[in-house]
């Protein structure tokens, strides 16, 4: 079976693609085995993106899709509220106020967060550029595929055609004598 395929997948490489079955590139080969053995190509991006994320890339997508909520960005500044009140009206009235006015701790602990979270959306973005080149592999090989199976259809129809004549052709030439024959196309 497997050498079968292996020269099916050639012979769809040379009729249809004008290529030998070597100067085929992945896809190529992959849509030509694919129709040989005559298995769907359709695959969902999304799904084949994350077949391939490692845990990094999964809880990096996760800490961009929290931080960049609108629920996200409510509570941070429902904390940033809150940690000035608390410092500079309540604890400081008591004298305990841990990060007085101009909340210096507060500003080492924002600049932490965003010298942390940048990276992580930064990897997050490039996930998604990894995504999109998936389908656009994707969409590439399923549009050759398409393109391929109406070529081998036109081939089919074709065929079909000539056999047609060839029949009708051959009816032709058992008429009686004293009808007269069409000339036959050079």
């Amino acid at each position: 079976m497997a050498h079968n395929l292996s020269s099916n997948t050639s012979d769809l490489a040379a009729r249809l693609l004008t290529d030998s079955h070597d100067e085929l590139g992945d896809e190529e080969r992959r849509v030509l085995e694919n129709i040989a053995a005559g298995r769907l190509t359709s695959r969902d991006a999304d799904e084949v993106a994350t077949e391939r994320a490692t845990f990094g890339e999964r809880l990096a997508d996760r800490v961009a899709a929290v931080g960049g909520s609108w629920h996200f960005i409510i509570a941070f500044t429902a904390v940033l509220l809150g940690w000035m009140v608390i410092n500079t009206d309540i604890l400081q009235h008591f004298g305990i106020a841990f990060d007085p006015y101009p909340y210096i701790f507060l500003n080492l602990m924002l600049s932490t967060l965003a010298a942390v979270q940048a990276p992580i959306i930064m990897m997050s973005q490039n996930r998604q550029a990894s995504k999109d080149r998936i389908a656009a592999q994707l969409d590439y090989e399923t549009n050759l595929r398409a393109e391929l199976e109406i070529l081998r259809l036109h081939e089919k129809v074709d065929l079909l055609v000539c056999q047609r004549l060839d029949r009708i052709e051959a009816r032709l030439d058992h008429l009686p004598q004293t009808v007269e024959k069409p000339a036959k196309p050079d």
